[in-house]
């Protein structure tokens, strides 16, 4: 019997996709024709085993396309892309499981885990992952959090969610397995209230937090609630998580002295990119995944610069569940040039809205997350809001109902105004502005249960 550890085979994850010093003056240092052939490499292999799953045989051969017409890197586009509606698809066509999931195929079962997807886009999806990519995505995710600073004398309090969504096991295997740091697996506030959050991170000495922005910025007010200062009280050092839009600024206020940084991933392929001590976009790990930025409409790859849907080919995920051309429906751009700490790969802009999540007022495309964005700018309040697209006579409107600061004073009318009036300008159109109490919000956004709080309500 060959053990889940003995498939995974760490010593060749480590040789393959190195970690820390070893990436840095391995990976890191390829040009552009060595990597290119490292991917082709990796892709060709990947390849062969796509044509072992049905569920890209039928999407493949539906597109006219047979086994050896895709050999290399720059075959790519040739590919038809998918996405979860493709999966789900799957799923209901060939339930429980669908049929892209290669448990059954050519070399028989092998090692799995299975996860699902939070359903913060519809019903979870299934997620599965061998030994082998299972491991890797946590070394690459490890790889970033060394990159960005963190050490195995690190106490890393983790807020993302356990149960069958993938984040909060990920998270800790990586921090566990690969950084070697203390992980405080503390999940949602459904799992840990955020008091008790708070009070773990303080009794224990955290030093770095990891999770999604929104929850992370919530901590920080439940702390100073308590009477504790965040940055004194609770000197976290280091902030990895997903910042989306909002920025560093927010983060950086609401928790001083901490070195705040964003990565980006979905967990059909676990990590993607990640930011550098340089703070110039997100780094690509091109040795791991293809990366390509499609119009939104017409699926074909735009001019760099340009934004799009993200859409991601894994290169070590060839056992369970290959992930060839996944467009992901997160929107994003490549950054031209280099960045400014020696590793060669493209960057990613960062996340920066859905297409699906996209809301067209009179002719003007609006993202909930952008609107988190610049509520973040007003004096009085405190970050938190929701989105609810209505039918107002006939017509859509937006409805922005957005939380008042803890210690906001004055006329809340004229607050009102303020955030109607800056909403409109940056925009270029207008939306109703209604304001709340601290925590008026939360019932709408879930964010004491979810990893990722829901932004925009569809009341159509």
């Amino acid at each position: 019997m060959v053990t889940y550890f003995q498939e995974a085979d760490p010593a060749r994850i480590l040789d393959e996709y190195p970690i820390g010093d070893a990436f840095m003056h391995g990976p890191a240092r390829l040009d552009a024709v060595a990597l290119r052939a490292v991917q082709d490499r990796r892709f060709a292999a990947l390849m062969r085993r796509g044509w072992e799953i049905p569920f890209y045989r039928r999407l493949w051969r539906g597109a006219g396309i047979e086994p050896g017409d895709i050999r290399r890197v720059d075959d790519l586009a040739k590919l038809p892309c998918f996405s979860k509606t493709d999966l789900m698809a799957s799923v209901e066509a060939y339930p429980p499981f669908g049929d892209f999931h290669g448990m059954d195929g050519a070399e028989g079962r092998r090692s799995v885990v299975l996860h699902t997807t939070s359903g913060t886009t519809g019903s979870p999806q299934p997620l599965f992952f061998g030994a082998w990519d299972r491991e890797v995505q946590n070394a690459l995710l490890a790889r970033a959090y060394l990159l960005q600073g963190m050490t195995a004398r690190d106490v890393v309090h983790s807020t993302y969610g356990f149960g069958m969504v993938n984040g909060g096991h990920y998270i800790r295997e990586a921090v566990t397995h690969f950084v070697g740091a203390l992980c405080l697996p503390a999940g949602t506030g459904l799992e840990t209230r955020s008091e008790q959050q708070v009070a773990l991170m303080l009794r224990f000495g955290a030093t770095a937090m990891v999770g999604f922005a929104d929850y992370i910025l919530k901590l920080a007010a439940i702390a100073r609630e308590a009477g504790l200062e965040p940055g004194r009280d609770i000197p976290i050092r280091m902030i990895s998580g997903h910042l989306g839009a909002a920025g560093h600024a927010a983060m950086a206020q609401a928790w001083p002295g901490s070195a705040v940084y964003d990565w980006y991933g979905v967990g059909d392929t676990g990590v993607i990119a990640a930011e550098g001590p340089d703070h110039d976009g997100l780094y690509v790990w091109e040795d791991a995944h293809l990366v390509e930025i499609l119009d939104p409409e017409r699926l074909v790859p735009v001019a760099m610069g340009e934004r799009g849907n993200i859409c991601v080919t894994v290169l070590f995920k060839n056992t369970i569940y290959p992930v060839i051309r996944f467009n992901t429906n997160d929107v994003s751009s490549i950054l031209p040039g280099h960045g400014g700490i020696g590793i060669g790969f493209r960057r990613l802009a960062g996340f920066q809205g859905r297409s699906d999540n996209m809301v067209k007022l009179r002719g003007i495309s609006v993202y909930p997350t952008g609107i988190g964005v610049i509520l973040n700018e007003v004096d009085g309040l405190n970050g938190e809001y929701v989105c609810q697209l209505v039918n107002r006579d006939g017509r859509e409107e937006l409805i922005v109902t957005a939380e008042t600061g803890a210690s906001a004073t004055g006329d809340m009318v004229a607050l009102q105004r303020r955030v109607r009036d800056l909403l409109r300008q940056r925009l270029g159109v207008a939306v109703f502005v209604e304001l709340t109490q601290p925590g008026g919000t939360a019932t709408l956004s879930q964010i004491d249960s979810r990893q990722k709080p829901i932004r925009l309500i569809d009341e159509r």
